[in-house]
């Protein structure tokens, strides 16, 4: 048993696919298939069920392969540990964010980061929270832009900033005649959310128990694109996060936007590492860069 052989094992399970697998790898499908084998047989245990166009993890397998990815992100921990004593800047930084904000921050956060650090190549991933969160475990990401609270002992979560939500409607609909509106002013309203695993929705649903609104039932949208296009139809109003409405973010016609009064309901994003990183110096640095560049982007 080699690392290599465990790199081959790690990707099999994450593609679930021979071939796909061995492209990732760099090698051929019957090179990867035959170390899989070996390895197997040097166990002594069945790792995958093998049928004609899918690959599953037996409950063995599947503890093999945690054992696996832990064995793997170690060793790319210190790989990236002796680098970065030569360089602390430099390397590779693998990035990830939920849908509702990388489409909208990162277009500005990954200049900000090419700048002040000319020499770090980044690897972007969109992804739902709880599978960033697992990705950041396992350490196939090294950090993760995600909403607050973070419940997890392993992690360490570094502020960023707060980011307010507006009320959207149609041009003709609920409110659409107010310059801003108070969050108790929502009380017996219906929301048009998302579907469940978006941490948009539980933020949302927070403030529909806050206000005394509701979710309108039969009706969960797929992406933060679906809510607007489908407010500017005239199906009800939401919530929208105010970075998703600046510019260049285009907005569909007849759909306004309208601030709340007072304190606005919002959401605290933070960038999260292990707290047993080998990069802690560098994202804490990255984080500033970030705090910084937000400071500047949710400026009144």
């Amino acid at each position: 048993m080699n690392l290599r052989d465990l790199k081959y094992l790690v990707a099999l399970a994450d593609h679930r696919h021979f071939g796909k697998a061995a492209e990732a790898s760099f090698v051929s499908q019957p090179t990867l298939s035959t170390q899989i084998k070996k390895l197997e047989d040097e166990l002594g245990v069945q790792l995958f069920e093998r049928a004609p166009r899918k690959v599953m993890l037996t409950p063995i397998g599947r503890e093999v392969v945690a054992r696996a990815r832990g064995i793997v992100g170690e060793v790319e921990s210190m790989r990236d540990l002796a680098r970065r004593s030569q360089d602390p800047e430099s390397g590779t930084l693998r990035l990830g964010a939920f849908p509702t904000l990388a489409p909208y921050f990162l277009p500005h956060a990954v200049p900000a980061l090419q700048q002040r650090f000319p020499r770090l190549e980044m690897l972007l991933v969109e992804e739902k929270s709880d599978a960033l969160i697992a990705q950041l475990r396992e350490g196939r990401i090294d950090a993760a832009l995600l909403a607050l609270p973070i419940h997890d002992d392993q992690l360490h979560a570094e502020s960023l900033f707060d980011e307010p939500f507006l009320l959207a409607t149609r041009e003709d609909g609920a409110f659409a005649e107010r310059r801003d509106i108070g969050i108790n002013e929502l009380d017996d309203q219906t929301l048009l959310l998302l579907e469940d695993g978006h941490c948009l929705r539980d933020q949302a649903l927070d403030v529909c128990r806050l206000s005394g609104a509701h979710e309108k039932a039969g009706f969960r949208a797929t992406s933060l694109e679906t809510l607007r296009q489908m407010v500017a139809a005239g199906a009800g109003i939401t919530l929208l996060p105010e970075l998703a409405t600046r510019p260049p973010i285009a907005q569909p016609d007849h759909l306004r936007l309208i601030p709340f009064a007072g304190e606005a309901p919002r959401r605290s994003i933070a960038l999260v590492w292990r707290k047993s990183s080998a990069m802690s110096e560098l994202l804490t640095d990255i984080a500033q860069t970030l705090r910084s560049l937000s400071s500047t982007l949710l400026k009144d």
